[in-house]
């Protein structure tokens, strides 16, 4: 069947060859239609996919001409069209298109005109509101006028200044390229009936990860013709804290009534039992359009579940399946990939792989001991240990920021040449010197975090050293009230750290000194994970994962609070379902989920549960190790592969914070509406709304940071603080 005329979703499932749909289609306008290619316009989400997408279509014409075909990414579409109507709505057409480093410079001064403190409101938290409001076409007017915290109150100040210093600078930022032609189209719309006439033909991929404002953009050009074509799979809309909208896609039938549906269904990458378990996950969630994956090839094996005592057991289990399987299976490293749900788990993986000397390779990150949080923290304990360390003294002097900038530094560089001292000993005595009173306040205070820090690792663990540091430096703190996705990320990264510190002290008791931790460190990092050869294990986040495929697949990290990720709202729920349905189609013979017993979080082992998902998988299909059924156990049951008693290495502490669920139950008891709590994530906020009794406890909270969210107290680790 040929549908070349009207609006046209095709739903194509994981593995079924969605980019083919779109080239082919487009080869056939301009060959067997006789449409001009200049009539054609086709949006992508990455130059990458472009440029392959125009590739094809060139090959498919075999000769034929696709010149003057509209094909790129909404950005680089909407940037030329701007260049041609942007004088209507008062802007030069040689306009500037500021990056991410010139966008926070205005919005600096922005703040600084205003007199708003960027110690109480972060840069970067302000430049990741504006971006979420710009991506859902709220502008200054319209955000002023809405309810918000103290954060979106100064934000929406900030937002309104920013845009007139935009104006005034003739500039655009990257998310002005997806509003400024919304407000040329709402305001000339003879420019706009002239590009509906022009763009005949409207094509979108990865229709699921558009937002509202190239919803609106893209439905406002295929008004006249109605000839909009969108291929997608609300399956895999994962990205909604980048402004993803699922109700895009979900919605497309009602936008477009006399729409055609197709569903791409036959999956030509994964066994059927891989396909199997997919689909029985993701039919739990509500907001969906039913589809089940096919498989075209055989069963394969079952799904493999690996029970762990704590995170170091998953990783050497992990490891342990990789090399049994490649003397079975005779496979290269580069067959194995490893799944994690956030950027901090890959510490224990690195470590137990490099290890047993298996190489790997970070994908779309960097290792975890080159992350730049990591290596600040690092800078601190070493110079700690060792006070002619000049390297990493100038990395922490400024961090965070004490105002001390490259101009007294220098001087502060000369002044110890002059007194034939060290930097630090002549930072300690700049009083003495003729330096402004203002740098030896920072000067002092900055000594003050050092000497404290230094009496405490005479007799103190790196555990009580490091948990220390970031009391007094508020480090971890400045990066949960930025409450971006970067800075919350960092922020793991760092509890991370505090976890393996909090680890090697309780592990290693006659080697636990500051520099015998050191020595650990700088062994781990100077490993080279990318080698030269390009046969290794890709390690990477589920969200990183997404359009790649690999023979073999682990999902590590399968515990509540961990993957599903510390929410149990229904729409995040459900989005955190369908990262979870992404992880499993990306496998192609087999698929092992992982999940330890216990686990460090925050510098403190923990008790976990089993996630819900596993549950969630056809039982028929889901084996452990010893290829056994798990026999419908529910999380938090006697394990599958008990096995003898629990080798004491690997026991969870008694007495640790938040160690059992009873302790969390009995410092949530009595929780009520106006209750002040603290959570480990989300920092401190105040109960709005109580739901239910028991386990099935929720609870509804306005966190300061995080805004409101609503939690199960059962696996919250909410503490009443008043």
């Amino acid at each position: 069947m040929r549908a070349t005329e009207g609006p046209v979703m095709v739903l194509a499932g994981a593995g079924s060859g969605k980019t083919r749909v779109i080239t082919y289609r487009i080869a056939h306008l301009i060959r067997n239609n006789g449409v001009a290619p200049f009539n054609i316009l086709a949006l992508t989400f990455t130059n990458k996919a472009a440029g392959e997408m125009r590739n094809r279509i060139d090959g498919l014409l075999q000769g034929g001409s696709a010149s003057g075909l509209w094909i790129g990414t909404f950005h680089s579409v909407f940037a030329r069209l701007l260049r041609s109507y942007i004088h209507l709505i008062g802007y030069d057409r040689n306009f500037s298109i500021f990056d991410s480093d010139d966008s926070k410079s205005l919005i600096r001064q922005s703040m600084s005109d205003l007199g708003i403190s960027q110690d109480s409101l972060p840069v970067n938290a302000v430049q990741s509101i504006i971006s979420k409001a710009k991506n859902s076409f709220i502008l200054p007017s319209e955000f002023q006028s809405r309810p918000g915290d103290y954060n979106q109150q100064k934000a929406a100040q900030i937002y309104e200044l920013y845009t007139r210093k935009l104006r005034e600078n003739n500039a655009l930022d990257f998310d002005d390229l997806l509003i400024k032609p919304l407000e040329l189209f709402r305001a000339h719309e003879d420019v706009l009936g002239q590009l509906q006439e022009t763009f005949r033909y409207i094509m979108i991929d990865e229709y699921q990860d558009t937002n509202r404002a190239q919803y609106l953009a893209a439905k406002m050009l295929g008004a006249r013709h109605r000839n909009i074509f969108v291929v997608g799979d609300d399956a895999q809309s994962i990205y909604s804290w980048r402004g993803a909208d699922i109700s895009n896609i979900l919605n497309f039938q009602d936008d477009y009534q006399e729409s055609q549906i197709f569903k791409l269904v036959e999956n030509y990458r994964s066994t059927g039992t891989i396909l199997k378990a997919a689909n029985s996950i993701i039919r739990n969630n509500r907001r969906q359009i039913k589809k089940e994956l096919v498989s075209h090839r055989s069963a394969g094996d079952p799904v493999t579940l690996i029970e762990a005592w704590n995170e170091r057991h998953e990783a050497e289990k992990v490891v342990e399946h990789i090399r049994t399987m490649r003397m079975r299976k005779d496979c290269d490293f580069r067959s194995f990939a490893v799944f994690y749900r956030t950027n901090a788990q890959s510490r224990v993986l690195e470590d137990v792989m490099r290890q047993n000397r298996i190489p790997y390779r970070i994908f779309g990150s960097v290792s975890f001991y080159k992350r730049k949080e990591i290596k600040d923290a690092v800078a601190y304990l070493r110079f700690i240990l060792n006070d002619r360390d000049n390297e990493s003294l100038l990395r922490i002097i400024n961090f965070p920021p004490r105002k001390i900038g490259e101009v007294s530094i220098a001087r502060l560089k000369e002044y110890a040449r002059e007194r034939d001292v060290s930097l630090y000993e002549a930072i300690s005595s700049a009083a003495d010197g003729d330096f402004q009173q203002r740098l030896v306040n920072a000067l002092q205070g900055f000594t003050g975090v050092i000497e404290q820090l230094r009496q405490l690792a005479e007799y103190g663990s790196v555990y009580d050293v490091l948990d220390e540091m970031y009391t007094l430096t508020a480090i971890p703190s400045l990066l949960q009230a930025e409450n971006t996705a970067e800075s919350l990320a960092r922020y793991e990264n760092l509890q991370e750290l505090l976890s393996m510190a909090r680890d090697f002290s309780d592990h290693n008791p006659d080697a636990s000194s500051l520099g015998d931790f050191l020595e650990n460190i700088s062994l781990a990092s100077d490993y080279d994970e990318t080698r030269e050869s390009d046969n290794y294990v890709s390690l990477m986040t589920v969200h990183a994962s997404k359009g790649l495929e690999f023979p073999v697949v682990f999902v590590t990290g399968m515990e509540e609070r961990l993957f599903p990720l510390n929410t149990y709202e229904q729409d995040e729920l459900e989005e955190e379902r369908r990262l979870f349905y992404v992880a499993m189609t990306r496998a192609q013979e087999n698929i092992f989920l992982s999940w330890a017993r216990s686990r460090y979080l925050y510098g403190q082992p923990q008790q976990c549960l089993r996630s819900m998902f596993i549950a969630e998988i056809d039982p028929s299909i889901l084996h452990t190790e010893a290829g056994e059924l798990p026999g419908g156990r529910s999380a938090g049951q006697k394990p599958m592969n008990s096995g003898g008693p629990v080798p004491a290495r690997l026991q969870p502490q008694a007495g640790s914070a938040a160690a059992s669920k009873t302790e969390s139950r009995s410092r949530t008891k009595g929780i009520s509406p106006g209750t002040m709590v603290q959570h480990v994530l989300f920092g401190p906020g105040t109960v709005l709304e109580v739901h239910g009794t028991g386990t099935a406890q929720k609870v509804k909270i306005r966190f300061r940071s995080a805004g409101d969210k609503t939690l199960m107290v059962q696996y919250a680790n909410l503490k009443i603080v008043g």
